[in-house]
């Protein structure tokens, strides 16, 4: 039986489809989840979500958000979720720059520090979910 995952940010529904599995980054490490998982809420943290489907594995860039499991359905809400495919890795690489230029400059009051931390962490993981995604290619599994 197949688990049907919907992946939800503010802005849009970033993927709907059944899955075979599903990885997540949780705030206290990653979590797998097949079909038939106990039902589960839980805070999500920055890192990548790994699909699989039909031997393909794809990947996302999410930061932040909730996680509620089903046992046939996961509803991922996250601040961001970007395809691996789409990342630009061009403008994550110019967005990691700027943080990393906004974070040495020093004149900072404690939110844009924190902001600017912020804003690094998801360009880095960005890069990292991109860059993995054009060295392995779309990943099949038999």
């Amino acid at each position: 039986m197949p688990l049907q995952l919907e992946i939800v940010t503010p802005e849009r529904l970033a993927y709907a489809d059944e899955v075979d599995s599903v990885q997540l980054p949780g705030v206290e490490g990653e979590l797998g989840v097949l079909p038939h998982h106990a039902p589960l809420v839980s805070m999500l943290g920055v890192g990548e979500l790994r699909i699989r489907k039909g031997g393909v594995e794809e990947s996302f860039a999410i930061v932040g958000g909730f996680l509620q499991v089903r046992p046939d359905k996961v509803v991922v809400m996250a601040e961001t979720a970007d395809l691996a495919a789409e990342i630009d890795l061009e403008r994550a690489e110019e967005a990691r720059r700027e943080a990393q230029r906004a974070l040495e400059s020093g004149y900072h009051e404690g939110a844009d520090l924190t902001a600017a931390r912020a804003a690094l962490q998801q360009a880095l993981l960005r890069i990292r979910v991109a860059e993995r995604r054009h060295r392995e290619g779309p990943r099949h599994r038999g």
